[in-house]
């Protein structure tokens, strides 16, 4: 016992009693319960009312939030509108019509139908862009490699021509014009080389459907030429240049 009592006094000494320790505890109960009545009153009290963007805004401005006011007047009077609707479609402004072409091909393969001298006169090298295509590609599937002397031949042949009706018309003629008409009477050709692909044309039969297309082609295109530049009485003398041009394509066909 005597030890204990000598623990008792050496232990450290403080103020801290149970009564302090009481009245701590109902300062933290009473500090919980102003808490709850706080937040309690924050909860009670009313929230405000939706209110429409129509009252947020004044009185001057009529358009809806994040939403500019248009005006309809603006947009009727802008010159861009009116634009876009009147645009030609996209085949016009090219210059490709296919009306025109297929009434083109019906003359060529015609050759005792008249040609339309409004039609022919137009510059279109859709047409003939394409028949061009089509005897490179035909003499490629008959084993002769040609696109070169093709191309060479269609450009110095339509300079040629072109030379020789504005010296023979009065009127003049475009290269565009001459070099459309050109293309287009190259179609028989294209039957031709296309017929090299099954059977050789180095014979006698080769010879005479090689000469029954150029004469084809020769007086399809001299008549498409009198009747765009109102050449009349002149067709055997457009025939025969054109006979020689179509000729160097034969030749390039049959051999």
């Amino acid at each position: 016992m005597s030890n204990l009592g000598q623990f008792d006094s050496d232990f450290y000494q403080s103020n801290y009693t149970i009564d302090n320790q009481e009245e701590r505890c109902n300062d933290s109960t009473a500090y919980g319960n102003l808490y709850g009545s706080r937040k309690q009153q924050v909860c009670e009290q009313p929230q405000p009312a939706f209110v429409p963007p129509e009252m947020l805004m004044s009185s001057g401005y009529t358009g809806q939030v994040f939403q500019p006011g248009s005006n309809p007047d603006c947009y009727s009077q802008s010159p861009y509108i009116d634009s876009f609707d009147e645009e030609p479609p996209l085949l016009e402004e090219l210059g490709i019509n296919f009306d025109h072409i297929w009434q083109k091909t019906l003359t060529v393969l015609n050759p005792l139908k008249p040609a339309d001298g409004s039609i022919m006169n137009e510059t279109d090298l859709a047409g003939p862009v394409l028949f061009c295509v089509a005897l490179g590609a035909t003499l490629l599937l008959a084993g002769k490699i040609q696109f070169g002397y093709v191309y060479g031949m269609s450009a110095i042949g339509c300079l040629g021509i072109h030379m020789l009706l504005n010296l023979m018309s009065s009127s003049g003629v475009s290269c565009g014009c001459v070099a459309s008409v050109l293309g287009y009477c190259l179609l028989p050709m294209v039957i031709l080389s296309s017929g090299a692909i099954f059977f050789s044309l180095q014979g006698t039969i080769g010879t005479v459907l090689a000469l029954v297309i150029i004469g084809w082609c020769s007086l399809s295109a001299s008549k498409i030429f009198i009747s765009a530049l109102d050449m009349e009485g002149q067709q055997l003398l457009i025939a025969y240049p054109c006979a020689l041009l179509y000729g160097l394509f034969a030749l390039l066909t049959v051999f």
